[in-house]
């Protein structure tokens, strides 16, 4: 029997539609659950909640309340895997006390950490940023071009605008920060602010710094490449 291809390909196409529009049939809990941890295994950014209720065809409040349903579960069984809310969405990450072995397999002892540097710059942006490269520096006490410029480049600060004052570029923490740490805001940090200097010390002390010649490229909106010191602080 001889088929009509105009006819076949029409069929083809109808067939397709059907595989892909979403169910015309509510799903329950448990389907809803396997269906989520599905997507929330691929993505590798943390995933909307709207985006989840799009995709599944399903109410997002109905989805926000499966995913908490689904970390409270995986916490109460100590699972290895943990759901949690970090940036602007949902995602599985490995579950705290068991980094020490994710480490060992995924890193096999070559580790590759931020210096102390880093993360000194990166704890003042995070609890008293946006901040100039200048106010930082009155805090660190040393220059702070190199490091600035290493957590550039990971992602983990970005630009924020000019200062209102000095017109220079000031820095502020970057979703990938938050993401890495596992917060949803930076009001998540621990209280940790009140052992750094308080913010009109940071101001008395930074406006004698830009007073000062050997700070002075700091407090320019746009410093020229063939001046950019490109050496790592390691202080």
């Amino acid at each position: 029997m001889m088929l009509d291809p105009a006819a076949t390909e029409s069929a083809q196409v109808e067939d397709s539609g059907e595989r892909d529009s979403a169910p015309d049939f509510e799903l329950d809990d448990p389907q809803l659950d396997a269906i989520l941890e599905s997507l929330l295994l691929v993505v590798d950014s943390p995933a909307e909640v709207a985006q989840l209720a799009s995709v599944t065809g399903t109410d997002p409040a109905r989805v926000e309340q499966r995913l908490q349903a689904m970390s409270a579960a995986l916490t109460a069984r100590a699972s290895g895997m943990d759901l949690r809310y970090a940036g602007d969405g949902w995602r599985f990450y490995t579950r705290q006390e068991f980094a020490p072995y994710v480490e060992r397999l995924l890193l096999d002892g070559a580790r590759t950490k931020l210096t102390r540097a880093a993360l000194e710059t990166l704890a003042i942006v995070a609890y008293r940023g946006p901040l100039t490269r200048a106010r930082i520096s009155a805090v660190r006490g040393v220059n702070v071009d190199g490091v600035v410029r290493t957590l550039l480049a990971r992602g983990l600060i970005a630009e924020a605008g000019p200062d209102p004052d000095t017109n220079a570029t000031r820095y502020s923490t970057t979703e990938l920060f938050l993401e890495r740490l596992g917060l949803s805001s930076l009001s998540d940090l621990p209280e940790l602010a009140p052992l750094l200097p308080d913010v009109d010390l940071i101001e008395d002390i930074s406006e004698s710094l830009e007073s000062d010649p050997r700070f002075a490229r700091m407090n320019k909106a746009d410093v020229p490449t063939a001046v950019v010191d490109t050496e790592v602080d390691d202080d």
